[in-house]
């Protein structure tokens, strides 16, 4: 059959490898300083900026379209969902989901009513800044979670961010590579052409070696049968939430999810990025929360 990727782009690898090594510097310096005090409130601001950065592109995208979402409604209501899980620590909880939801639909709803010059297409519009605030807001929401638990092992949310990201890249690196070299069975011609069954089975083997990798050095912790769940379940996951994203982007008609403006380079714009880590930081969390007993 004919192969259903193209071979390594190197010139645009080098600038992939460059710009993942600079945010990989910053991004695991920050773990490294986990227990820190300061450490929570400034990954807080972290996933603020890439919350405001993916619910721009999600804008964006929608007004190729020609609708009109609300990048200050989305972006503020996917603020307070993160903020209610900086806030919620064990009984406390002072900024509930109920309070957010509903200030929330009062800003979209309402607002539309005073800003929105395209009223004519206020269902859609009103249904893409939701879909990005709760996107966005569930989805690194659950990463700044992760990052504040607390267990036997000094750092357990550094560990677990850690291995969130290092179990989910190895994947993607695994998949791009052995697609690009043996894909022939398209996964999903008709969302992302490019991808193949072949890179798909890849990706689990990047997940496998990614968790192997974590029980060796920062979760010591961790059963045989932790690695195999884990790789499986952030594996099957990611790559789900990879083709949501792709779906996005071939109904708006885009290459990139930041629609041909300002990018990240050679990684495309921050939904590409964050696309399968909206879905496996959830399931990381529920995994440890159910399982381990994590809360």
């Amino acid at each position: 059959m004919e192969r259903t990727t193209p071979k390594v782009d190197t010139r645009n690898m080098t600038v992939r490898i460059t710009t993942a090594a600079v945010f990989g510097l910053f991004f695991f310096s920050l773990l490294w300083f986990g227990d820190q005090p300061w450490a929570p409130g400034t990954y807080l601001a972290v996933m603020a900026a890439a919350i405001l950065m993916g619910v721009r592109e999600m804008t964006l995208m929608a007004r190729v379209r020609g609708f009109n979402p609300s990048l200050v409604s989305g972006v503020l209501v996917a603020w307070g969902i993160m903020l209610h899980f900086y806030f919620a620590t064990g009984n406390q909880d002072p900024l509930p989901l109920w309070l957010v939801f509903t200030l929330g639909g009062l800003l979209i709803h309402f607002g539309a009513l005073f800003f929105d010059a395209k009223l004519e297409d206020a269902l859609p519009s009103q249904a893409i800044t939701w879909l990005g605030a709760l996107y966005l807001g569930f989805g690194l929401g659950f990463q700044q979670k992760l990052f504040m638990l607390q267990g036997t092992l000094p750092k357990t949310g550094s560990r677990l961010i850690l291995s969130l990201f290092i179990i989910t890249w190895f994947g993607d690196t695994a998949a791009y590579f052995v697609g690009s070299y043996f894909g022939r069975h398209k996964l999903a011609p008709k969302v992302s052409p490019k991808k193949s069954w072949e890179g798909a089975f890849g990706n689990l083997g990047g997940n496998l070696l990614g968790a192997f990798l974590m029980k060796a050095t920062v979760c010591p912790e961790w059963s045989l049968v932790d690695i195999f769940a884990l790789a499986l379940l952030l594996g099957t996951v990611g790559q789900l939430g990879d083709l949501v994203e792709s779906t996005w982007k071939r109904s708006a008609g885009v290459k990139d999810s930041n629609a041909g403006n300002v990018s990240i380079p050679g990684h495309g714009g921050m939904l590409d990025r964050v696309d399968s880590l909206v879905f496996a930081a959830p399931a990381l969390y529920a995994y440890v929360h159910f399982v381990h007993g994590f809360n």
